[in-house]
């Protein structure tokens, strides 16, 4: 054993490792790693092989391996005086392949290069034969072609004859529009019920419901509420608690003041109420609360 297989040896046991496991981690063969720990190097393919496998031994094992080419140089072979020979007669085998077959290399290019040229200008000359003799077929049959020749009396006759009949189609069109619509007057629409906001202070406001044709009013109970529903002279319509379906109804009130000039609305939980006028929802000037709004409505029936 050599020194320095006895150095690789020591150091491999020193980390615990077999050869099979340093074989597993290396990739190299169990038998070339006993004959670098042997110093038995003769069951390798040769020296470049050698110093490969030393150095991914010394490698796997955390080891320096230019510090192990240079200690143990003497006991390692070298690779370049094995390789040089090797190479030369590489290079003379090259020789000798190629030395005959050289011409026939250069001319190749040469020939398809010269190929591929023919090959695109015989596609040209294909295509611009091609076109020009479609250019040309097409210009003939233009040629041919027989010209109409029409008088300018002519044209002036057609003209007058086409503007005749336009006017007579329009005077029919317009004719026709006209009695449509003396048999159809047009429909003035009736202007849409308004329920404007006049006056809102504090928990009192008042509105003017105009362009209706009646006066009804609603109210619509979502939990619990008092209400009372009175006209312009204090006669009360309605007085009294409703409440939602849940609590027990009844859930609304209708009364008609369609016969009234005003009606005064006492709500004691705006918050929990709605009031529709003629079946529009009416918007509280005062944002709704738990607290009473007295909301007074003036009513301006439609003029017939």
């Amino acid at each position: 054993m050599t020194e320095l297989g006895n150095r690789l040896k020591e150091a491999r046991l020193a980390k615990g490792l077999s050869l099979d496991d340093l074989q597993s981690m290396t990739k190299i063969q169990k038998r070339y790693l006993i004959g670098i720990e042997e110093g038995n190097y003769s069951s390798m393919p040769g020296n470049f092989y050698v110093r490969a496998f030393i150095k991914q031994y010394a490698e796997a094992l955390s080891l320096n391996p230019d510090e192990i080419f240079e200690t143990y140089q003497s006991e390692i072979p070298a690779s370049y005086n094995e390789e040089l020979p090797q190479q030369l007669s590489r290079v003379n085998t090259q020789k000798n392949i190629t030395g005959g077959n050289s011409k026939i290399y250069n001319i190749l290019p040469k020939i398809l290069i010269t190929v591929f040229i023919i090959g695109i200008v015989s596609l040209l000359y294909i295509l611009i034969t091609n076109y020009a003799g479609k250019g040309s077929n097409e210009s003939i049959n233009k040629k041919n072609d027989p010209v109409k020749l029409i008088k300018s009396e002519n044209l002036d006759k057609a003209k007058g004859n086409e503007k005749e009949k336009d006017k007579k189609k329009n005077n029919g069109k317009d004719k026709e529009t006209t009695k449509q619509e003396e048999k159809n007057p047009p429909i003035d629409e009736a202007p849409k019920q308004e329920i404007t906001v006049v006056q809102s202070s504090g928990k009192n406001s008042t509105y003017d419901l105009k362009n209706a044709d009646k006066f009804v009013v609603k109210l619509v109970s979502k939990g619990q509420t008092w209400v009372s529903i009175k006209n312009g002279k204090g006669n009360s319509f309605f007085q009294g608690t409703l409440k939602s379906l849940e609590n027990g109804g009844p859930e609304s009130q209708t009364v008609d003041l369609t016969a009234e000039s005003s009606a005064v609305i006492r709500v004691g939980n705006a918050a929990d109420t709605e009031i529709y006028v003629n079946d529009q929802k009416l918007e509280y000037a005062v944002a709704p609360t738990k607290d009473v709004q007295n909301i007074t409505i003036q009513y301006v029936p439609k003029s017939e």
